[in-house]
């Protein structure tokens, strides 16, 4: 059943033939008394709720079954969940290798994870000394916020979500590569152009572009961090009558089946290809004892322009009409 080459094709058809006749399948407890392995590769993350963690999963299944492995799945949504995960590391005798998602770790945290002895590999995020798979964020937004800057732009906001379950270590490089980029540019920092909302709230997010409108030179670009929360910042300026991309730009980052229909421009990344580089990795961390066990693998992104990002509106009152013709018609 394990598929030694001494055995005989015809012994071998045969003894199949009876598991199928018996039903029998094999026991992985039973096969792990002799072989030191679960045949299990275990996955920690914060939610089952969102299109990253969908992505990356739904690509484990058939790389996992090819190596003749499971997965199985802890969630651990709430700091109850989490601390009793780390209490326990329900992982140590039940799994070959664990896949840690999008998760802000403390120090104590990542040292319980080094005490698993097996594989841990972190997806989403970048931990020295440790196999990591991810995109590189700060560069992905700083090419982000370059494309309205070379529309034109000089008010570029930034959205962003806090208290996001795991996430926002991404946020924080997003952050960091919107700054780079308009340093570069010579586009003085404006605190004020940085808002903050809950993730997936409404009424939040509303409350932030109402910040962004009421300032004395509101923006005329927004770069949100994630998809979802640029396709509410859209929803929110359509709701006021602020045409997007006519008066306000907009632009997302994942490039998620939503942001092809909103014609969303985005920065595009592939959770499928980073789940499927971290299995890979664990696999040979696994089969191979001289495997490198600090790679990094870094991904790339790239920017998607479409229909809600296009040059400012022009200036109001300038040169030769507006305000300035307007009072010497009235002179005349």
């Amino acid at each position: 059943m394990r598929g030694p080459t001494s055995v005989s094709p015809e012994v071998r058809a045969r003894v199949e033939k009876a598991a199928r006749e018996l039903n029998f399948a094999v026991s992985r407890q039973a096969s792990s008394l002799v072989t030191g392995r679960t045949g299990v590769m275990a996955v920690l993350m914060p939610t089952l709720d969102s299109w990253f963690m969908g992505s990356a999963l739904s690509s484990l299944g058939p790389l996992l079954r090819g190596a003749g492995m499971e997965l199985t799945v802890y969630v651990v949504p709430h700091l109850a969940e989490r601390a009793a995960f780390f209490e326990r590391l329900p992982a140590r005798r039940n799994a070959d290798a664990l896949l840690v998602f999008c998760f802000d770790l403390t120090e104590e945290e990542t040292a319980r994870l080094d005490d698993l002895a097996m594989p841990v590999v972190y997806i989403s995020q970048h931990v020295e000394g440790r196999p990591s798979v991810y995109v590189d964020d700060v560069a992905g937004a700083c090419g982000a916020t370059r494309h309205p800057i070379n529309l034109g732009h000089r008010r570029i906001a930034f959205a962003h979500t806090t208290n996001a379950r795991g996430f926002s270590f991404s946020s924080r490089e997003r952050l960091l590569g919107y700054r780079q980029a308009l340093a570069e540019a010579g586009i003085p920092l404006d605190d004020d152009l940085v808002v903050t909302t809950p993730p997936r709230d409404k009424r939040g997010t509303t409350q932030a572009i109402g910040r962004l409108l009421s300032l004395r030179e509101p923006p005329t670009a927004v770069f949100a961090e994630q998809d979802e929360l640029a396709a509410s910042v859209i929803s929110t300026l359509r709701a006021v009558q602020v045409e997007v991309p006519e008066r306000i730009s907009v632009l997302g980052f994942d490039d998620q089946l939503m942001a092809e229909w909103l014609d969303l421009s985005t920065v595009a990344q592939s959770p499928s290809d980073m789940g499927r580089a971290a299995a890979e990795l664990a696999l040979e961390l696994l089969n191979d004892p001289e495997a490198d066990r600090g790679r990094h693998i870094v991904l790339p992104t790239h920017l998607i322009p479409r229909g809600t990002t296009a040059p400012p509106p022009a200036p109001q009152g300038g040169r030769g009409g507006g305000r300035e013709g307007g009072s010497e018609d009235r002179r005349g």
